[in-house]
């Protein structure tokens, strides 16, 4: 893979993971002992979508999605964020930007503004069915990881979105060069497997 690549994709994140009940084990006289209360989430549950992108040099922005990611949206997260970013860390025009096949991704306002936009970058096609080959469902492990790994979990969904981007700003620049280093392993992996499953 070139590692003027830039490879983007988008995430949910739950608030809670779980159906929200919590069973407790406990004696007739500890109905109100502390140690066996459990406080409650505020908000109700939902979760936070976030689009990000990372390359061998760098991570990208992590953008917070409001609603559902359509074309008009990701028409926005194009243009102002990965039209500055391409062209701040490619000023000689020869970076690639990666995104999957999702419908918004292939929406005919997307590859209008592209195609205006093609002598400042060149958008890589992704080859169709293909999720083991990207590397960033991996950083959402990551991130998916720290989230339960905090002390202090989140109990809303302006306090889960601080913690993922914080999450993200401190990934650690070995962690998502290993993962770039790695696409050659991983599409030999798919060609070996016939794009079936592989261990990736």
């Amino acid at each position: 893979m070139k590692t003027g690549n830039m490879i983007s994709h988008e995430s949910r994140f739950l608030l809670r993971r779980s159906d929200g009940r919590v069973r407790i084990w406990r004696e007739q006289n500890e109905n109100m002992d502390p140690s066996c209360l459990v406080t409650t989430v505020q908000a109700g549950g939902g979760g936070v979508m976030v689009w990000g992108m990372f390359s061998w040099h760098t991570l990208g922005p992590l953008v917070p999605i409001e609603h559902r990611l359509n074309a008009t949206a990701y028409l926005s997260i194009v243009s102002d964020h990965v039209h500055p970013f391409m062209t701040t860390m490619y000023p000689s025009s020869d970076g690639y930007f990666q995104q999957d096949n999702a419908p918004c991704h292939k929406a005919q306002i997307i590859s209008n503004w592209f195609l205006e936009h093609d002598n400042e970058f060149t958008v890589l096609k992704w080859t169709p069915q293909s999720p083991d080959l990207n590397p960033i469902e991996h950083l959402w492990d990551v991130v998916e990881r720290e989230l339960r790994a905090l002390d202090l979990h989140p109990t809303n969904l302006h306090q889960l979105q601080d913690a993922i981007l914080s999450i993200w700003a401190n990934i650690s620049k070995e962690w998502f060069q290993h993962l770039v280093e790695s696409m050659s392993r991983r599409i030999k992996a798919v060609l070996k497997a016939k794009g079936g499953r592989t261990q990736y």
